[in-house]
């Protein structure tokens, strides 16, 4: 099941932006945004936008690069790819908080 197919998280939990090693969404149960674990979250998301930031940036200059063999091609795809997992992950989790915190 992919990201996108993936239920809401329960009420009142957020979706960390991690999964179990069987690929199951990991949630958080907490009265504060404030919580350890909360900040360790936050800390693991502003990792992977940043590592986000740099596969992107190294794809286009490999994509620029006519050169480019076709297994480091097929690399800087697996590493996107890998990144975009993160990244749909954080802004499911950041939506579910967003559509949460409204009246």
């Amino acid at each position: 099941m992919s990201i996108a197919e993936e239920p809401p998280a329960p009420c009142g939990l957020r979706l960390l932006p991690w999964t179990t090693p069987d690929g199951k969404p990991c949630y958080l149960s907490t009265d504060s945004g404030h919580s350890k674990l909360s900040r360790l979250a936050d800390e693991v998301e502003r990792a992977q936008l940043e590592s986000g930031r740099q596969v992107l940036a190294g794809a286009k200059a490999l994509l620029a690069d006519r050169g480019a063999g076709e297994r480091a091609v097929r690399f800087a795809l697996t590493r996107a790819a890998e990144c975009l997992a993160d990244l749909l992950l954080i802004a499911t989790s950041r939506g579910e908080r967003l559509s949460r915190s409204e009246p």
